[in-house]
């Protein structure tokens, strides 16, 4: 590949990734604030413990997390963040014995923590705030 299409290449994919990354969870996060009850039933279909404080829980950690990955600010610190959170939650909600129609939601989470190890060992990118912050 020539030169002049690596360096373009290199500045505009992480963003993309990380666009793609966090829409998730900051969609995800949005729906939850605009309807805790119906968050906290939902959870507490899932048998998640103490869904009334499990959802002031999850709020934060999909808005800031996402919120953080889309501008490329503690890139490392949120992807970490997220990486825990989708494996506690593939592991501990999304895998059920038997139930093979939830197991997409449980890949769904592996394939994300993938996404969130590679921000952890490659940070966020050329155009994020972490970079502004390194070149001070």
């Amino acid at each position: 590949m020539p030169m002049t299409t690596v360096r373009p290449l290199n500045d505009y994919l992480p963003v993309l990734a990380r666009l793609l990354m966090c829409s998730l969870f900051i969609w995800d996060g949005v729906l939850q604030l605009r309807d805790p009850a119906g968050t906290v039933a939902y959870f507490a279909s899932l048998n998640v413990p103490a869904p009334q404080v499990a959802v002031w829980v999850s709020i934060p950690i999909h808005l800031l997390g996402g919120v953080a990955i889309l501008v490329g600010f503690k890139t490392r610190w949120a992807a970490a963040v997220l990486l825990l959170f989708c494996l506690g939650t593939a592991f501990g909600i999304h895998l059920r014995a038997g139930d093979m129609d939830n197991m997409v939601n449980f890949y769904k989470n592996l394939v994300m923590a993938g996404g969130f190890l590679y921000v952890i060992a490659f940070g966020a990118g050329a155009i994020a705030f972490d970079r502004e912050a390194a070149a001070r």
